[in-house]
């Protein structure tokens, strides 16, 4: 054998297996993106001393939260079902399961006697949208649905990526209803190329890389010889848009330090005049 072959074969024996369809394997994880300095943001800052969940399993969204330079980030995926009806409209349908996701984590860990509660909860959900039939897509079944899946989105050329962001935190008030929630949701159009032929398709389906991802793909990897173009946020088709986050982290923070907020409520100063 030659050492070439060798090398080869050397490399092949290290190499990770494929993710399996079994909705019950975990995903293979690569290793993590390198993580530049931390941003130096008030409400960032006053995070990295606090607990912080990501309620995701998927490592993608891992990758990219970490940018933000959060230490004590907790990954506690949701129990919830993902059962709602796919004939809701995408934006309804991807809003109401990352909605169900961050609260039931939320109710999970806010009563948590060992770790206390965390300052913030972050949930995501992430679909594709076949814009022909406007059918949801998410995360293909068997090698024969992954391989109709992605012709289907070659034959339609254009379709659209939609991710919801839900973030809940605890308000230092403690008034009802105990938390503040801010949702955002994040649109990208995608176009596959329409050359791809079908042997392609079918020799990406058997890499597995895009067995467990919503539509078939991965936008970060060898996916991307699949696509022509993207019309906006390229994180947003990996699963978590960083810009996004970003915004919704900042917003639902100030909205939780409810506390002089409460000095300026009139409904507040109406009660205590009342008990006078």
């Amino acid at each position: 054998m030659s050492d070439s072959k060798k090398a080869l074969l050397s490399e092949n024996e290290l190499s990770d297996p494929p993710p399996a369809y079994d909705p019950t394997t975990k995903p293979t994880r690569g290793a993590p993106l390198p993580r530049p300095p931390p941003l130096n943001l008030p409400y960032l800052n006053d995070l990295r001393n606090k607990r912080v969940i990501l309620a995701s399993q998927s490592p993608r969204r891992k990758q990219i939260i970490s940018f933000l330079g959060l230490p004590n980030l907790e990954i506690i995926p949701s129990n919830a079902e993902e059962n709602l009806p796919k004939t809701l409209a995408p934006f309804e349908y991807v809003l109401g399961t990352a909605t169900k996701k961050a609260q039931a984590v939320y109710s999970q860990e806010m009563d948590n006697e060992e770790k206390g509660e965390p300052a913030l909860i972050l949930a995501a959900d992430t679909i594709v949208v076949d814009m022909v039939v406007g059918t949801i897509l998410e995360k293909p079944r068997s090698e024969a649905h992954h391989f109709n899946m992605l012709r289907s989105l070659r034959d339609a050329r254009e379709h659209k990526v939609y991710t919801a962001l839900v973030a809940m935190a605890p308000l230092a008030s403690a008034r009802q209803p105990g938390y503040a929630m801010e949702v955002m949701v994040e649109e990208t159009s995608v176009r596959f190329d329409g050359d791809v032929s079908d042997d392609l398709i079918m020799a990406y389906v058997r890499t597995r890389e895009g067995a467990d991802k919503a539509g078939g793909y991965g936008l970060q990897g060898l996916g991307s010889i699949l696509v022509e173009k993207i019309d906006g946020s390229y994180d947003n088709v990996i699963g978590l848009p960083l810009k996004a986050t970003l915004k919704i982290i900042e917003t639902v923070m100030e909205k939780a330090d409810d506390d002089d907020q409460l000095l300026d409520d009139p409904l507040l100063e109406v009660e205590e005049e009342d008990e006078d």
